[in-house]
């Protein structure tokens, strides 16, 4: 019997977990509210499990079409689940596909991706397949994300991710040498005196107009409490903020 990933209440919207393999996570709702929609019209959510990404998108922008791909079936199952039940059905449009497929064969472009993508390089892979898929670069090495990236998106799109600081460290790397600039950082910490542990980041094609990155620190918890920081960014979408 395959295991169920549990469900989670938000202010506008249900994520239904099924049988997706991630809950969600305060990455996905960290990237969810941080990313940059101004001027995006139609957005990419690549690896979208259970459809958080997109839904946080969606009840963010109301003229924001948007496009969501998963290549594991539970997380297809999960996605339309939730997608269905919002207010923002008619906006969204879900395929099954992985990414390497999905870029080969789509004529459109999108001005807009959002991705928490795979982040484990090495070490023991999940025994549930599905959990595997969504955690471990195994089935998605980063540079070929990022090249997929580059073909789906417009030329003054942007693409906005998630990792633990190190995997980021490296993923910029590879952006660069793929000819990306990095336009956002912000270097998360749980606390004020631990170690940042993840970077939110955003990727434009070089080329854009912009040069220089904008640089920012996000601390989660302060005193015992989450922080006005943390609140502030993510107030519109859980329940008791």
């Amino acid at each position: 019997m395959k295991a169920s990933t549990k469900d989670f209440q938000f202010k506008q919207f249900t994520i239904w977990g099924g049988h997706s393999g991630m809950p969600v996570s305060t990455d996905g709702v960290l990237l969810g509210a941080w990313a940059t929609l101004s001027g995006c019209q139609h957005l990419l959510d690549i690896g979208t499990g259970t459809g958080l990404l997109t839904l946080m998108c969606a009840q963010r922008q109301p003229k924001l079409t948007l496009t969501s791909i998963d290549i594991d079936p539970h997380a297809i199952e999960a996605a339309q689940t939730n997608f269905s039940a919002s207010p923002w059905a008619d906006r969204i449009t879900l395929q099954h596909h992985d990414v390497i497929a999905f870029s080969r064969d789509n004529l459109a472009k999108f001005d807009g991706i959002i991705c928490n993508p795979p982040y484990f390089n090495s070490g023991e892979q999940s025994a549930l397949a599905s959990r595997a898929t969504a955690r471990h670069t195994a089935t998605l090495p980063h540079p070929e994300l990022l090249r997929c990236c580059g073909e789906l998106l417009q030329d003054q799109g942007r693409a906005s991710f998630i990792l633990p600081s190190l995997e980021a460290e490296q993923f910029i790397e590879h952006a660069v040498a793929q000819q990306w600039q990095l336009t956002r950082l912000c270097k998360v910490k749980t606390t004020a005196r631990k170690n940042h542990s993840r970077y939110l980041f955003e990727l434009q094609l070089k080329g854009c107009e912009h040069t220089k990155t904008d640089q920012s620190e996000l601390i989660i918890h302060q005193n015992e409490h989450y922080s006005a920081q943390f609140v502030a960014l993510t107030q519109s979408f859980y329940l008791k903020m």
